[in-house]
């Protein structure tokens, strides 16, 4: 059974493509078949995945506009052993045209159907904006993963996406959950992120994951040899933190622990 996981929270700079990626490679390290989809115009989870977006011809733009199908965009990423559907600058164009067109929240899950049967985890990197390409995330994932760091501005910005997340639950897909609130770029020693994170697992309870993201240079230093950390050093802080997510999912989605 696949289990497609939308990463998301409008606010930038939280972490959600270095989680999408280094999850991606995770899983696929211990041996399970997964699709990274870019839906960020930066395209950095495609870059990230040692994929230059560039050279692409087609990406995940085509595909929501229904002008190439998804088996025929995905690439394999050579860095982290999963596939991809990428994305470039054309994706920008998407939020507009989307709009005029019929099923618009639905363009992703539809594009997914034929190729979700071949994975056991489908990881969906969002743009950090509550919009057209997000809600089309949300309407195909069966949960959200919500990356965060701990401070204050996170917990205002956590209720607005809350808030999202039960509207298309009520009137697009009904199934739609919480995986879980990842805390990331923490740094114990900040008292301010030490009560954030105590707020969180109070409200939250066994939806806050146990496995906490620490501040790490290497995690930031990965993408730009086109690797996913948990590739490039596997030893360091950042990616032992990743391989300790990816198994605590595997645990909670019924998989068994991770390599």
């Amino acid at each position: 059974m696949t289990r497609t996981i939308a990463v998301t929270n409008q606010k930038g700079g939280v972490g959600k493509t270095t989680t999408s990626v280094n999850l991606a490679a995770g899983l696929a390290q211990s041996q399970k078949r997964v699709l990274l989809v870019d839906l960020d115009p930066q395209g950095n989870a495609t870059m990230g995945s040692g994929i230059d977006k560039r050279a692409l011809a087609v990406t995940i733009y085509q595909v929501l506009l229904g002008l190439s199908t998804a088996d025929t965009v995905r690439v394999r990423s050579p860095a982290g052993s999963y596939d991809v559907l990428p994305a470039n600058r054309d994706l920008a164009g998407a939020e507009v045209e989307l709009v005029a067109l019929e099923h618009r929240e639905t363009r992703l899950k539809g594009a997914l159907a034929t190729l979700a049967p071949q994975y056991d985890f489908i990881l969906l990197d969002c743009p950090p904006s509550l919009n057209m390409l997000t809600v089309n995330a949300l309407v195909a994932a069966d949960a959200v993963m919500i990356p965060m760091q701990c401070e204050y501005y996170a917990l205002e910005g956590l209720s607005d996406l809350v808030n999202t997340i039960r509207k298309v639950r009520q009137n697009l897909n009904p199934n739609l959950e919480i995986e879980g609130l990842l805390r990331t770029m923490f740094d114990p020693r900040n008292t301010l992120a030490q009560q954030v994170s105590a707020q969180l697992q109070e409200h939250f309870g066994e939806k806050v994951y146990t496995t906490v993201i620490p501040r790490n240079v290497r995690l930031a230093e990965a993408p730009s040899y086109g690797e996913p950390a948990v590739q490039f050093d596997r030893a360091c802080k950042g990616s032992q933190a990743y391989l300790a997510l990816a198994g605590e999912i595997l645990l909670r989605n019924g998989f068994g622990q991770a390599a």
